[in-house]
């Protein structure tokens, strides 16, 4: 495999006649790749090459060039040609491969344990570019039927509109229905979230990557609430998406997306012809992601905390007799296999869902929790230091029908909270204690210690 060339370190602009190796460009071979793929994805992360900048800075300069010069005219049409590429060091345009982009692909790669990776402008605009590059009219998709909305509305409404292609939505638990959905010759893809928005069901991910293979299909994986804490591609999925606007940006600012998975498909997707990210063109701004770069070196640490709290939050609130739904709690459907699946030292996830019955009550409960008790904010989205909450049914899936997030277990009263790690967890609690006494009509003592 080719090695990427520090680009940041490089002064002087080569030309085609300066390569004394192998100059080719293959497109078998990673535009984005990591050393190893070790299990544990901080090791991973800490050993992807290090970028520095361009006069020795201990950060890699930020490449925010729209096009980029050649030294020779020859050179021009070896690129077009795909005779030489990112891998030798050689950019055409930002749309294509981006020397800043393609760093926080690396760290990408690496954080998931893939050959190869590339980021893109929303979670969407990757989930998107995927599956456009994977099927073709008249193919088959079989999906889990609890996925984030806009997931939903793309595979039941866009995608048959627009390309004739199909999804059938199943209890991805069940392995069975999974199977029996598979088309031979037809189904192309098996799509699922790792961890399931926003019902946090545990999907089975060898089980599920074995059904897939045995028959063919790519599988795809949403990793975007267990980042760290999961590793689908180390457990056999083909494909991981991100939206990275969330845990993995933490700060609620960007909108990202990354798509991590083979080279040959990462390649493939940057195609000048056939390529989905180049055609239809959701680019990454380098300065975006310069921001990223510097962020993913935290993010177990943020991860840990995350995970934390929500686990001691989830304890808490069950022993207050309310019905609140987390993967670590021993009766989570699926905490055994969740427990034989997470990445040691993560925990079980950032993320719980809290049960109130009605809309009306989670409102109500929302709205003390963040206008008379400061516990957190009432918002969609996720990874913030705050707390987030959001009453899912008539907010991140109001895409589903009623009958659809009936059958996706979404229940009208279904509160999902991203915990947050700002201030001391006691403080919270505190905080959600005061807002619960509020709802049943017992006012406590408020103090915001």
């Amino acid at each position: 495999m080719a090695e990427l060339k520090n680009h940041g370190v490089c002064g002087a602009k080569r030309s085609a006649s300066d390569e004394t190796e192998a100059i080719k460009f293959d497109p078998k071979k990673s535009t984005a790749m990591v050393p190893s793929l070790l299990e544990d994805p901080a090791a991973a992360i800490a050993n992807t090459r290090h970028e520095f900048g361009e006069h020795g800075g201990v950060n890699m300069s930020i490449e925010a060039s729209a096009t980029f010069t050649v030294m020779e005219p020859e050179t021009m049409r070896r690129m077009f040609a795909g005779e030489l590429g990112p891998d030798r060091d050689f950019f055409i345009y930002s749309r294509h491969f981006n020397p800043t982009v393609l760093n926080l692909s690396r760290q990408m790669a690496a954080l998931e344990g893939t050959a190869a990776a590339y980021c893109t402008s929303s979670g969407m605009s990757a989930i998107c570019a995927v599956l456009l590059q994977l099927l073709a009219s008249g193919d088959h998709v079989v999906a889990s039927r609890t996925l984030y909305g806009g997931t939903h509305a793309l595979l039941a409404h866009f995608l048959p509109r627009t390309s004739n292609i199909t999804t059938s939505f199943v209890d991805i638990g069940d392995l069975e229905e999974v199977e029996k959905e598979i088309v031979e010759g037809k189904t192309k893809v098996l799509y699922f979230e790792a961890v399931s928005n926003p019902t946090l069901a545990v999907a089975n991910i060898p089980e599920l990557c074995r059904i897939g293979h045995a028959k063919g299909l790519t599988v795809v994986v949403d990793n975007t609430f267990t980042p760290m804490v999961l590793s689908p591609a180390r457990l056999g999925a083909d494909v991981v998406v991100h939206s990275i606007s969330k845990f993995i940006s933490g700060g609620a600012d960007i909108i990202a997306g990354a798509v991590c998975g083979p080279s040959k498909l990462v390649n493939s997707m940057m195609d000048l012809r056939q390529g989905s990210l180049m055609l239809l063109g959701p680019t990454m701004n380098a300065k975006v992601a310069f921001e990223l770069s510097e962020r993913i070196p935290h993010l177990g640490l943020r991860m840990k905390e995350h995970c934390r709290r929500a686990a001691e939050f989830a304890e808490r609130m069950k022993k207050a007799g309310l019905k609140v739904i987390y993967p670590g709690l021993p009766d989570h459907p699926q905490h055994q296999l969740m427990k034989s699946l997470v990445n040691s030292e993560y925990g079980f996830g950032g993320m719980l869902c809290l049960d109130m019955g009605t809309e009306e009550k989670a409102n109500k409960l929302m709205n003390i929790l963040q206008n008379s008790t400061q516990f957190g904010f009432m918002a969609v989205s996720l990874g913030y230091y705050e707390t987030l909450m959001s009453c899912s049914g008539s907010s991140t899936s109001s895409e589903m029908s009623r009958e659809e997030k009936e059958l996706a277990g979404i229940s009208p009263g279904l509160i999902r909270m991203s915990v947050g790690y700002i201030g001391t967890l006691e403080q919270k609690w505190s905080q959600f204690e005061k807002a619960i006494a509020k709802v049943e009509g017992k006012e406590l003592p408020f103090c915001n210690n």
